[in-house]
């Protein structure tokens, strides 16, 4: 199973001292988020996508990735969501596929609709438009990796004629995608559809909610014959802060909670801890909670939780790294290991999906000489 954080990148005043960081502090301190991350061996860092304040979450994440990549060494990168509604899909094949290359196969996709609305006008898109352009934008990006010469037509964008995208797959196989989706049974259904992971974000939702959304995707993923439900590939989200003492730990997180720009200003912290994984406690605590999420869902392949968010300063993000790190997932790990039957996959990998295609294959398209129809070497 794959553990790991990610980030919606906000910027947010830390109501203890009233300091707020600069978007230039936040994204440095992004970065040596990630890099921490992955020396208490976590498995995954994620980052969001977004376009508007208080975030300065990347509006194009493969900058941040890549340059995360080429400071550490074994973190998967993933989005923790890629506006498939509102970029362009060629664009996508081209930038996600140069960045597999940097990040040699570290590199994976969490598709989403995005949870901002005035975002799609921005981008020349209307919001009710949300769905088509889901499944339309997608169905194109697999053709764009999968295909080498692409003739398209569609509603959401021009025509293309012979379109090659390049830099093609690392290996011949392109990154792995989840779909991210809180609400839409229709994203549930495409994840199920293409036999790709769903991704249940559920940081602002009860169980009951996340287990209805997880067995719908895992019925379909078996209709369509990717294998038996409980081989279905699942990722939740989560939040957590933990403190030696449970009570430290409420009585430090609160005021943070109360002015997230999530979810601050509504309900009580108390009441949010009841009804969503938020999680205020000790790292037991923590451990039990989240050890049971799979009685409700069933084996699942990846956990990513939300740990500096509404203005936590990274002395104390760093602090909760450790505890996540060193003593958390490692019983996480145990536990999950211990109950997964050896049937249900493992979640994916580039190693293990390059394995399972029987070995990497070189993509690379040549050019062609316009004349003789020879590549360049086969000319000179």
């Amino acid at each position: 199973m794959q553990f790991g954080i990610f980030t919606v990148g906000d910027v947010t005043t830390d109501p203890t001292t009233g300091r707020t960081p600069t978007e230039h502090e936040r994204i440095k301190a992004t970065v040596a988020i990630a890099r921490k991350a992955e020396e208490v061996g976590l498995d995954v860092f994620a980052t969001g996508e977004h376009h508007n304040p208080p975030f300065a979450a990347p509006a194009n994440p493969t900058v941040l990735l890549a340059n995360i990549a080429a400071q550490t060494e074994r973190i998967i990168l993933s989005t923790a969501t890629t506006l498939i509604t509102t970029n362009d899909p060629v664009r996508l094949a081209e930038d996600y596929a140069y960045l597999q290359h940097l990040a040699e196969g570290r590199v994976d996709l969490m598709m989403g609709r995005g949870n901002t609305g005035p975002v799609y006008p921005w981008f020349g898109r209307d919001i009710r438009d949300g769905i088509p352009l889901a499944i339309e934008n997608y169905a194109l990006l697999r053709r764009l990796w999968t295909e080498e010469a692409v003739t398209w037509s569609g509603k959401h964008r021009t025509p293309l004629q012979g379109f090659t995208s390049t830099p093609r797959p690392l290996d011949g196989v392109p990154p792995f995608v989840w779909h991210g989706s809180i609400r839409s049974p229709e994203i549930a259904e495409q994840a199920a559809y293409y036999g790709d992971g769903f991704f249940h974000n559920n940081i602002f939702w009860p169980m009951s909610h996340t287990k209805q959304m997880v067995q719908l995707y895992r019925r379909r993923f078996e209709h369509y014959g990717h294998g038996g439900a409980d081989q279905a590939i699942v990722g939740l989200g989560g939040q957590v802060f933990m403190r030696r003492n449970s009570q430290d730990a409420v009585r430090e997180f609160r005021p943070f909670f109360d002015v997230a720009p999530v979810y601050g200003h509504g309900p009580s912290l108390e009441d949010f801890t009841r009804e969503t994984p938020l999680t205020v406690g000790s790292p037991q605590q923590v451990i039990e909670r989240y050890a049971a999420m799979a009685d409700e869902v069933g084996d699942y392949q990846r956990q990513l939780f939300l740990i500096d968010h509404a203005g936590l300063p990274l002395s104390t993000v760093m602090e909760q790294l450790e505890l996540l790190g060193g003593e958390v997932v490692p019983e996480l790990r145990r536990i999950a290991d211990a109950r997964r039957p050896a049937h249900v996959p493992d979640a994916p990998t580039h190693a293990s999906r390059v394995a399972a295609a029987g070995g990497g294959r070189d993509m690379t398209v040549h050019a062609v000489d316009e004349v003789t129809g020879a590549s360049p070497e086969v000319a000179r």
